[in-house]
């Protein structure tokens, strides 16, 4: 299974490699002369950037098309909150003014993704890391503080758990206090995201996946995969659909309950919600820029490079991503949450961007 550690050590491996060590990078893409620009395509087509994907890479894909829209020639792009699955289908259903530019994504694209691009026509795949982002679990601030690790939680929200015999059982924790009573005496109640977000895959992989093992360690019972990240579906979590300012709100009408999103939303809302720890670990920027925070993940911008020359204003846009003004350690995209990469990363994913250097491979 993958580690955050494994997503973010993606990252800086990119940043610490020569030129020629990317190319064979699944990130690093090809870096012939041909890649430094893309042909211009007949029909070019007259309409803003579409850009569709992640609900918690919205406000940032959000941002920098306000930005560039106010700084530059060119329309505001189109910004749409489909969630990262629901991106991902709609950047590779195929090429051509009808279909979408840029997605956002709150995990890595997936090798079933990248075919389904592959096999749509979509075979020209800018790859761009823009920052980190830690999962919290979160509730008002008037409520009780939690501090709990990850085999609890796996415990709170797994549909199955195993029995003292190791039998798998249906989960029977209805109270946190039920699965240790150092845990408040509240019924678990989460409200997180649907299965189409990326947010959930990151939070079953880093949260629950991890979760599980912990349990495996510590009772000896082996424990199905699929039962590893299987949620529960009996009131305990509830799907709250792809908008995470619609989870904090709920939030602070149910002052029991617990919320999973990402962390700007919560940077966003400090004054009234306060986040777990996990492992004994606060979700701030330091921890989770680290990787210290064990539920933390890198957040990715894909761009469709056949696009270029189609669309107008694609690089541009691009350079106004990378910018030390939009995603620099003072950036405006700092301010709304986001928590940059490190600065020779942003210099790698900088020069690739402004190189439109492809994909040359599923991720793995």
């Amino acid at each position: 299974m993958i580690r955050i550690a494994s997503v973010s050590l993606a990252v800086l491996a990119l940043a610490a490699c020569s030129p020629a060590e990317n190319t064979s990078a699944p990130a690093g893409g090809n870096d012939t002369a041909a890649d430094t620009g893309a042909a211009a395509t007949p029909g070019a087509v007259e309409r803003p950037i579409r850009i569709v994907g992640s609900s918690t890479v919205f406000p940032f894909t959000t941002a920098v098309a306000e930005s560039f829209g106010a700084r530059t020639q060119f329309s505001t792009p189109v910004v749409e909150s489909t969630g990262t699955g629901g991106g991902m289908r709609l950047f590779c259903q195929g090429v051509g003014g009808e279909n979408a530019d840029v997605t956002g994504a709150s995990r890595r694209m997936t090798a079933s993704e990248f075919e389904m691009c592959q096999a749509n026509g979509v075979t020209d795949i800018v790859e761009m890391p823009i920052g980190y982002d830690g999962i919290v679990i979160a509730n008002v601030n008037t409520g009780p503080e939690l501090d709990l690790n990850r085999g609890q939680l796996w415990r709170a929200l797994a549909a199955q758990v195993p029995a003292e015999d190791c039998t798998m059982i249906d989960n029977p924790n209805r109270n946190w206090s039920d699965i240790d009573p150092s845990l408040p005496d509240l019924r678990i109640e989460v409200f997180g995201p649907p299965p189409t977000s990326g947010t959930r895959d990151a939070f079953v992989e880093l949260g629950l996946e991890a979760g599980a093992e912990e349990v495996h360690e510590e009772t000896g019972c082996e424990i199905p995969e699929m039962a590893m990240a299987r949620i529960r579906e009996d009131g305990a979590w509830i799907d709250a659909g792809e908008n995470d300012n619609a989870i904090v709100q709920t939030l602070a009408n149910t002052p029991s309950a617990y919320g999973v999103f990402g962390y700007s939303f919560l940077a966003q809302n400090s004054d009234r919600l306060q986040a777990a720890r996990v492992e004994g670990v606060e979700p701030q920027f330091d921890a989770i820029s680290s990787g210290e925070y064990p539920i933390s993940r890198s957040l990715f911008v894909y761009v469709k490079r056949q696009h270029v020359g189609l669309v107008p204003g694609i690089e541009e846009y691009l350079a106004e991503f990378t910018s030390d003004d939009a995603w620099g350690e003072f950036g405006y995209l700092a301010d709304r949450g986001l928590i940059p990469l490190h600065e020779g990363e942003r210099r790698d994913v900088a020069d690739r961007a402004a190189n439109l250097r492809v994909m040359d491979g599923a991720p793995e």
